[in-house]
């Protein structure tokens, strides 16, 4: 223990800001344990947040957060910079935010007027959004009658799946367990486990359509 404790200190020395990112993790972190119980949603173990999020749940939706939950609020939390604090929200009655262990996310935002289930160990880089719904109707009477009756479909994240930052993830969207979303994505359509993804709109660069597997 006395190896590591140094070790710690060392890295405080040489990376200043990331101990002044741990003084205000703790220093925060009454105001966060209220947020989430008055949002009334299940404290579990490991959880870190560098800043304050922003928590929506609808008082008829389902939000549920694994252990080991690491959100990055504040701009100085992350060398990228977080445009906002990450934003989770349950928009609608009925809707389901379901988040596995060991999720990790950096400004940005989660929002389910559905289904949005993550798996476990999934990263989201800087400034990246997931969401299930168009929000607004295409139909422009429509939008005028039902502004806010936008197509909604589930959004499955599937385990050890990693989303560079500023992409998008839309709606009816399957991210196959272990694929890569390149920087800077719209991602439209399903990737296969274990592909990367990358443009707008994302298809499979890798491996290449067609290409036959390793050996």
């Amino acid at each position: 223990m006395r190896g590591r404790q140094l070790d710690d200190l060392r890295q405080a020395a040489d990376t200043p800001w990331k101990a002044w990112n741990e003084v205000w993790r703790v220093l925060a972190y009454p105001r966060i344990r209220l947020l989430f119980a008055m949002s009334g949603i299940a404290w579990s173990e490991g959880w870190r947040f560098y800043g304050t999020p922003v928590v929506q749940r609808h008082r008829q939706s389902v939000m549920r957060l694994g252990s080991g939950l690491q959100l990055r609020s504040s701009v100085r939390s992350n060398p990228l910079g977080a445009n906002h604090p990450v934003i989770l929200t349950t928009w609608q009655a009925g809707a389901r935010l379901e988040i596995g262990a060991d999720f990790a996310m950096t400004g940005g935002a989660v929002c389910a007027a559905v289904s949005i289930r993550i798996g476990d160990r999934v990263t989201v880089g800087a400034n990246s959004i997931i969401t299930d719904t168009d929000f607004h109707p295409v139909e422009v009477a429509q939008r005028v009658l039902q502004p806010a009756a936008g197509t909604a479909r589930p959004v499955v994240i599937e385990d050890d799946v990693f989303i560079g930052m500023n992409s998008l993830v839309l709606k009816g969207v399957t991210l196959g367990r272990g694929s890569v979303v390149g920087a800077g994505s719209v991602v439209t359509r399903d990737a296969p486990p274990g592909a990367i993804v990358a443009g707008n709109p994302a298809r499979v660069i890798h491996p290449e359509p067609g290409s036959d597997p390793a050996p």
